[in-house]
């Protein structure tokens, strides 16, 4: 498998170089060289193979001959533990919940898949590999709990002061071993952007063997994938499908369309975010302003700079063709904190806060479209406890997983929000 370049399409690698380094040498982001169709019969029959089978069928045709079929087997069997069920909510409208993992939020796909291939593929070598990771909240636990103990990788974890909630930061801090976490005296774009400039600074790549976990790092993106095509194996139906993504970096909506151009036959896409609508906006205007995030209730979309759009792009290169696939839809907090009340009094059904964006999407656009509709519900309710719980007026039972970690000491390094001084605390 041949990997290229988002700056330069003629600068390629293979799978392995791709997902150690995480981002080109010219600061680009890597993408497949070619997204190969499956065939149709597979598609068909989808019904008939399990989540793992499904998984190992897409890597197979997508990693060609770059992981022996034992290997890549085990590498899935190992991450692929936990269910990913839809669940009709409405009439037409379902959800397919991704919060069944580890650390109870969609990421537990990308970063335990990631954990075990990068573990793979780092075998034998003398020195470890140093994944740094920016999290708006559930990318860190993720991250955290996957790559948990994992030979031959430490990871260190940046998260925004004040901007995750207590769930999310216990998840964060209290593991230790391999996992250091950093409080910074920021946003997620501050975050992020530290970790971008890491990646570029040549003493630190010197010194340390860096990688990253965010959604930038292909490995994370390609398993994201599995669970569309699970989806629409589940949700049987005559009318076309129409998936919408609550949307902050947009490496889940990415992982979607790519399982969209291998073949799975769905019809249209909506991006759905919070008040940080640089996407929408686009689609609307053609104009692609980033902005300073604004901090929100969705904290997980409070991205105001979404890396994964440069994907997107070279997915759909035009303004047209890209609306023609994806639509934007974008709400306020006040709207989303009546969608979970509504929709617990009406469906007895618990949203969390992305989860609700979706539903609101879908319940919008299914006014103009007869289709079937399912969103992303991509975290646990119990991770946004004081939200949620204010708005069904209702103690939330805390999953076993986390009420565990309640009485943990927290274990993290505060620093300010520049690159220098991360830089410094490093080496």
């Amino acid at each position: 498998m041949k990997l290229y370049s988002t700056n330069n399409r003629n600068l390629e690698v293979d799978l392995k170089e791709a997902v150690l380094k995480s981002l080109a040498s010219d600061k680009g982001l890597y993408m497949p060289s070619i997204l190969p169709k499956l065939d149709d019969k597979f598609i068909k029959n989808l019904n008939q193979f399990s989540l793992q089978e499904i998984a190992f069928h897409i890597c197979s045709t997508l990693f060609q001959d770059s992981i022996a079929p034992n290997d890549l087997m085990s590498i899935i069997n190992k991450s692929m533990t936990f269910p990913a069920p839809v669940v009709e909510i409405a009439p037409n409208i379902s959800t397919l919940e991704l919060f069944h993992g580890p650390s109870l939020a969609f990421k537990d796909f990308g970063a335990r898949f990631m954990a075990q291939l990068m573990s793979y593929f780092n075998r034998g070598e003398k020195k470890e590999i140093t994944i740094l990771v920016a999290t708006s909240g559930d990318t860190g636990g993720a991250v955290a709990s996957g790559f948990f103990n994992t030979p031959g990788i430490e990871v260190i974890i940046l998260y925004p002061s004040g901007k995750v909630s207590e769930i999310q930061e216990l998840q964060l801090t209290t593991l230790g071993n391999n996992i250091t976490t950093c409080e910074i005296d920021g946003t997620f774009d501050d975050c992020q952007s530290i970790v971008k400039s890491c990646f570029l600074d040549p003493e630190l790549n010197k010194t340390y063997n860096l990688s990253s976990a965010n959604s930038i790092n292909i490995a994370r993106l390609i398993p994201q994938s599995f669970y569309y095509f699970e989806a629409f194996k589940q949700k049987v139906t005559n009318k076309d499908l129409v998936v919408c993504v609550p949307s902050g970096n947009f490496g889940n909506l990415t992982a979607g369309l790519m399982a969209s151009k291998m073949g799975l036959p769905i019809k249209h896409f909506i991006a759905a975010t919070n008040v940080n609508k640089v996407v929408p906006d686009y689609l609307e205007s053609g104009k692609y302003e980033p902005i300073d995030s604004i901090s929100t209730i969705s904290n997980a979309m409070d991205v105001g700079n979404p890396s994964n759009f440069t994907r997107i792009k070279e997915l759909y290169p035009g303004l047209d063709e890209m609306k023609s696939m994806i639509s934007g839809a974008w709400y306020t907090d006040d709207q989303v904190k009546q969608t979970i009340k509504e929709v617990y009094d009406t469906y007895d059904y618990i949203l969390d806060p992305h989860g609700a964006i979706g539903f609101l999407a879908c319940a919008d656009h299914l006014r103009k479209h007869d289709n079937e509709y399912i969103f992303l519900e991509t975290a646990h309710p119990c991770k946004f406890l004081d939200t949620v719980e204010s708005c069904v007026n209702k103690q939330i039972p805390l999953p076993s997983a986390i009420d565990s970690l309640k009485g943990k000491e927290m274990q993290k390094q505060k620093l300010p929000n520049t690159f220098d001084a991360f830089k410094e605390w490093l080496l």
